[in-house]
Protein backbone atom coordinates (compact mmCIF):
# COMPACT_ATOMS: atom_id res chain seq x y z
CA UNK A 1 0.00 0.00 0.00
CA UNK A 2 1.46 3.39 -0.82
CA UNK A 3 0.92 6.65 0.60
CA UNK A 4 -1.27 7.50 -2.02
CA UNK A 5 -3.57 4.74 -1.52
CA UNK A 6 -4.01 5.79 2.02
CA UNK A 7 -4.50 9.59 0.90
CA UNK A 8 -6.94 8.55 -1.60
CA UNK A 9 -9.23 6.28 0.75
CA UNK A 10 -8.63 8.98 3.40
CA UNK A 11 -10.20 11.66 1.08
CA UNK A 12 -12.93 9.52 -0.33
CA UNK A 13 -14.10 8.83 3.51
CA UNK A 14 -13.28 12.46 4.52
CA UNK A 15 -15.99 13.67 1.30
CA UNK A 16 -18.27 10.60 1.61
CA UNK A 17 -18.27 11.74 5.44
CA UNK A 18 -19.28 15.41 4.74
CA UNK A 19 -21.65 14.76 2.15
CA UNK A 20 -23.69 12.64 4.60
CA UNK A 21 -23.58 14.96 7.11
CA UNK A 22 -24.37 17.85 5.68
CA UNK A 23 -28.01 18.11 4.64
CA UNK A 24 -28.58 16.73 8.43
CA UNK A 25 -26.12 19.92 9.78
CA UNK A 26 -27.97 22.03 7.00
CA UNK A 27 -31.43 20.96 8.17
CA UNK A 28 -30.48 22.10 12.07
CA UNK A 29 -28.75 25.30 11.32
CA UNK A 30 -32.08 26.83 8.86
CA UNK A 31 -34.08 25.51 12.27
CA UNK A 32 -31.42 27.02 14.44
CA UNK A 33 -31.71 30.32 13.26
CA UNK A 34 -35.28 30.39 13.06
CA UNK A 35 -35.68 29.18 16.43
CA UNK A 36 -33.04 32.14 17.36
CA UNK A 37 -34.58 34.78 15.37
CA UNK A 38 -38.04 33.90 16.32
CA UNK A 39 -36.92 34.05 19.85
CA UNK A 40 -34.78 37.88 19.52
CA UNK A 41 -38.32 38.72 18.55
CA UNK A 42 -40.40 37.76 21.21
CA UNK A 43 -37.50 37.74 24.31
CA UNK A 44 -38.52 34.23 25.15
CA UNK A 45 -35.05 32.83 26.61
CA UNK A 46 -35.96 28.81 26.85
CA UNK A 47 -33.77 26.49 25.95
CA UNK A 48 -35.64 23.56 25.31
CA UNK A 49 -37.44 25.70 22.33
CA UNK A 50 -34.20 25.67 20.56
CA UNK A 51 -33.26 21.64 21.04
CA UNK A 52 -36.73 20.26 20.00
CA UNK A 53 -37.63 21.99 16.68
CA UNK A 54 -33.78 21.40 15.57
CA UNK A 55 -34.14 17.40 16.32
CA UNK A 56 -37.69 17.44 15.05
CA UNK A 57 -35.72 19.08 11.64
CA UNK A 58 -33.15 16.20 11.93
CA UNK A 59 -35.00 13.67 12.17
CA UNK A 60 -37.54 14.56 9.49
CA UNK A 61 -33.94 15.28 6.73
CA UNK A 62 -33.11 11.49 8.13
CA UNK A 63 -36.53 10.44 7.07
CA UNK A 64 -36.45 11.65 3.83
CA UNK A 65 -32.99 11.38 2.53
CA UNK A 66 -32.24 8.23 4.49
CA UNK A 67 -32.69 5.82 1.87
CA UNK A 68 -30.08 7.99 -0.23
CA UNK A 69 -27.70 8.15 2.50
CA UNK A 70 -27.84 4.07 2.79
CA UNK A 71 -27.32 3.73 -0.61
CA UNK A 72 -24.59 5.94 -1.21
CA UNK A 73 -23.02 4.50 2.27
CA UNK A 74 -23.22 0.75 0.71
CA UNK A 75 -21.53 1.94 -2.54
CA UNK A 76 -18.88 3.48 -0.73
CA UNK A 77 -18.71 0.34 1.28
CA UNK A 78 -19.09 -2.29 -1.44
CA UNK A 79 -15.97 -0.61 -3.66
CA UNK A 80 -14.09 -0.77 -0.24
CA UNK A 81 -14.48 -4.57 -0.06
CA UNK A 82 -14.27 -5.08 -3.61
CA UNK A 83 -10.58 -3.51 -4.41
CA UNK A 84 -9.44 -4.56 -0.66
CA UNK A 85 -7.18 -6.90 -1.92
CA UNK A 86 -5.81 -4.46 -4.20
CA UNK A 87 -5.62 -1.99 -1.59
CA UNK A 88 -3.74 -4.63 0.54
CA UNK A 89 -0.96 -5.37 -1.52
Amino acid sequence: MTAGMVLHLAREAIVLTLLLAGPLLIAGLIVGLLVSVFQAATQIQEQTLTFVPKLVAILLTLLVLGGWMMNTMLAYTTDLFANLGRVLR
